[in-house]
């Protein structure tokens, strides 16, 4: 290293120190250069043997049951009393005063609100006769591998906070999407396709994109959104020939690793890097597995992509899409509910509960119900985890006769393959919906359990950022061993 490279790293220039008029000056003069050279040797040495040890145990931690998650998020909050969590008091006590015992940790009722029972029919369905509403037909059919969990608690009562607490662990934005923290956990399969693949439907949740970034996490671990309507990714098709296409990419990577060797961040340049080069894959794999002109005509009638109203169809598109992302090596993918009705989130039914549940539904139910049988005869359900979950549930109770309001003291999401437990259920609301009474579950719980059926311990999935270890369950988080098979 050169003399003048010394005092660039004491924090002085050569032209700002007197000249040396011997070698025991200079030696003084200097020695903050090669104090910095000496920690800068031993923290590059450290850098390396953490980032070695990270890789290794990413891959080590456990033994895995599952290799990727679908997650089907249903934005806006499914009410978990119409749906999978019976209430026969609930009916009972149709129209009559919301008033609730205070000795349980619950959201509070306020005034002229009336409980309001479920508008469709629950039945037993499956070997172990598992309660499905009439809402979810599809589903019932697929009772067997579900694993219900009816006692997820929340934190705050809002969407845009739900959301990024099922998504990111933080009720807060600036932090890592669970796709994210997979994706920099484990990588991808195909190493020409991105680890994390958001399918969208033209709607973004509350909380926005911060509800699929990378944050603090490289670049290259951020979700790759592919539209449902229109062109699937933007700029997918080369604008230039191959080889001009190829002397530019070249041409790029070494600009970045010329930057790379003067600047003290390499990981954003070489997320750069590795995000060109991903991209340039992708115009070639992206448009084949978004292609479903392949696909049988049973397995498009399977999922309903035969079906003529748009919002139904592009949402059975999507979830033909999330089983062909999987198959080629995506490890997380992302599927979002499409928004029919304006201004509020899907599923989000303060009024016209029938009416918007039913339709929500109507999309959803036999695509999702779909997936789980396409994916059990391709023996991809065992090692392909399959999550579907809102941000919140729906209140029992009402200011209306056919509306819920947001709920987060008690609700149901549902897990299946991946080394769960079908024909299960876990937890319990009490008698009207109201509060998790057995086995009360949060966020941190579940992403501790995808996690471990991945093969991570969350509590070793870290990156330091901000002078503290992240992780995605923060100081938070039990795997729920009951659910496994």
């Amino acid at each position: 290293m050169s003399i003048e490279r010394m005092w660039q790293m004491g924090g002085a220039c050569p032209g700002n120190l007197p000249a040396a008029r011997s070698r025991r000056d200079f030696l003084r003069q200097a020695n903050l250069g090669f104090g910095w050279m000496a920690f800068c040797g031993l923290f590059a040495k450290q850098d390396e043997l953490v980032a070695s040890e990270r890789t290794l145990e990413f891959k080590t931690h456990l033994p895995s049951r599952a290799k990727r998650v679908i997650f089907l998020f249903m934005d806006g909050g499914v009410s978990h009393v119409d749906s999978f969590d019976p209430k026969p008091e609930l009916a009972r006590r149709h129209g009559q005063p919301a008033k609730w015992r205070t000795d349980v940790l619950s959201q509070g009722v306020s005034a002229n609100r009336k409980w309001l029972k479920n508008p469709w029919e629950f039945r037993q369905h499956g070997s172990a006769g598992m309660w499905v509403s009439d809402l979810f037909p599809h589903a019932a059919q697929v009772i067997d591998n579900l694993c219900i969990i009816r006692s997820m608690v929340g934190e705050n009562p809002l969407h845009g906070a739900q959301s990024l607490l099922l998504h990111t662990g933080r009720s807060v934005g600036a932090a890592p999407s669970m796709g994210s923290w997979i994706s920099y956990g484990l990588g991808t399969e195909n190493q020409e396709l991105p680890g994390y693949v958001l399918l969208n439907n033209d709607w973004i949740p509350n909380g926005g994109f911060q509800n699929f970034a990378n944050s603090f996490l490289p670049a290259s671990h951020q979700a790759t959104l592919v539209r449902a309507k229109g062109t699937p990714v933007d700029n997918i098709s080369p604008a230039d020939s191959s080889g001009i296409q190829q002397a530019k990419l070249e041409f790029l990577r070494q600009q970045n690793l010329a930057s790379a060797e003067s600047n003290s961040n390499h990981s954003e340049i070489e997320a750069a890097i590795r995000n060109y080069e991903v991209a340039a894959h992708m115009q070639t794999q992206i448009p084949q597995l978004c292609d479903i002109s392949g696909e049988t005509s049973e397995t498009l009638r399977l999922y309903g992509a035969d079906r003529q109203n748009d919002y139904e169809r592009f949402y059975a598109l999507q979830c033909l899409r999330a089983r062909r992302l999987i198959e080629s090596g995506v490890r997380y993918v992302e599927v979002t509910c499409p928004n029919t009705h304006g201004n509020n989130s899907p599923w989000d039914q303060h009024g016209q509960l029938k009416l918007r549940h039913a339709e929500n539904a109507r999309i959803t139910d036999q695509p999702v119900a779909a997936l789980i049988t396409d994916l059990k005869r391709r023996g991809l359900l065992d090692d392909t985890l399959v999550v579907w979950a809102g941000e919140m549930g729906r209140t029992p109770h009402s200011a209306g006769d056919d509306g819920r309001d947001h709920h987060v003291s008690g609700y149901t999401i549902w897990l299946a393959g991946g080394g769960t437990r079908g024909a299960i259920t876990y937890g319990a609301t009490d008698e009207m919906g109201m509060s998790a009474v057995e086995n009360p579950l949060d966020i941190h719980d579940v992403h501790a359990t995808i996690l471990y059926l991945l093969g991570i311990d969350h509590q070793r999935l870290i990156f330091r950022h901000g002078g503290r270890d992240m992780r995605l369950t923060d100081v938070h988080g039990r795997v729920i061993h009951e659910i496994m098979s």
